[in-house]
């Protein structure tokens, strides 16, 4: 098991009002995200757990360059993976942001 944490700045705020909202589901080749509006509106984190060792430099890539597609400003992401491929990684962090953008 490797856990570690991915910081970045945002350009903006990720929108909406909602508080905290997850996606995915934790099994065989697929992850579940949490994200959480708890930081202030230029930050975003990723926390990692994941069952797949050795791979921390692609991890940071794709979340890196998901920082830089999304903006995602005061989201927190925690991700529970189960061998998710990195285009998985980067459609949930992006479902995360949109269902988080969307008024409920």
């Amino acid at each position: 098991m490797e856990q570690f944490q991915v910081h970045g700045a945002a350009k903006s705020r990720a929108g909406g009002h909602r508080r905290q909202a997850i996606t995915g589901v934790n099994a065989s080749g697929n992850l579940e995200v949490l994200v959480e509006r708890v930081l202030p509106d230029h930050e975003c984190q990723v926390d990692v757990t994941t069952a797949v060792t050795g791979f921390r430099e692609i991890w940071e890539a794709v979340i890196q360059e998901f920082f830089a597609r999304s903006s995602p400003g005061g989201l927190r992401f925690s991700i529970n993976d189960g061998g998710a491929r990195p285009d998985t990684v980067t459609l949930r962090l992006m479902q995360s942001v949109q269902l988080m953008e969307d008024e409920a």
